[in-house]
């Protein structure tokens, strides 16, 4: 809200709000059912087990995520580079958030193994996980995160947002190319899990 200069926004705020309700509501999940993924979650972004490739990945996540977050407020509110878009487009912006918000709780949910570094956990006695969202597409995480990075820039009205959410939703796939490869030869049954689940991020996209 800051970035925009006005706190009187209305989309900002609706945007805030999701994304505040959206994390309270998975972090207090985890903190009292699920320990274990919540220390996971808010450990180093960089650590020791951690695949060597991931450490350049996950810093080009976070500098994407950082453009993708100030650039809309600043594009749609402050600087008005973008024309204003219809209110049935940011409807539709909303809802796509909406499910975005709602796949990252129903991910964590549904798997405890969900860290943020690319790694085997083998202390944690690491499994396949195949349920819920996780038997439609292999990675519920990125699909959400993609979602997200898409739908947030329509909810507010932000042209410059769109392409700035594609850049992170195409670091998050060819991260999952590298994080398969890592599961199909260390994690057991992961490679037969493929087969019964084809589609990675989007089905019959990819």
């Amino acid at each position: 809200m800051w970035a925009s200069g006005d706190w009187k926004w209305v989309e900002g705020w609706i945007f805030v709000a999701l994304f505040f309700v959206a994390s309270a509501a998975a972090s207090f999940r985890m903190y009292f059912r699920d320990p274990g993924l919540f220390r996971e979650r808010y450990s180093s972004p960089i650590q020791k087990d951690q695949k060597p490739w991931d450490k350049t990945v996950i810093m080009l996540i976070s500098l994407s995520w950082l453009v993708w977050y100030f650039i809309m407020p600043l594009d749609a509110r402050r600087l008005g580079w973008s024309p204003e878009f219809p209110i049935w487009l940011k409807i539709v912006g909303c809802l796509i958030s909406a499910l975005g918000f709602w796949m990252f709780y129903e991910t964590f949910k549904e798997n405890t193994f969900a860290a943020p570094v690319v790694k085997m956990q083998e202390q944690r006695k690491q499994k396949v996980i195949a349920n819920g969202l996780y038997g439609i597409v292999r990675h519920p995480l990125y699909t959400a995160a993609t979602l997200m990075a898409i739908g947030s820039p329509l909810l507010v009205g932000s042209l410059y947002g769109l392409p700035a959410g594609l850049v992170l939703a195409a670091i998050l796939a060819i991260r999952s190319l590298g994080e398969e490869k890592m599961l199909r030869s260390e994690l057991e049954g992961y490679a037969d899990y493929t087969r019964h689940v084809r589609w990675r991020l989007i089905p019959f996209v990819f």
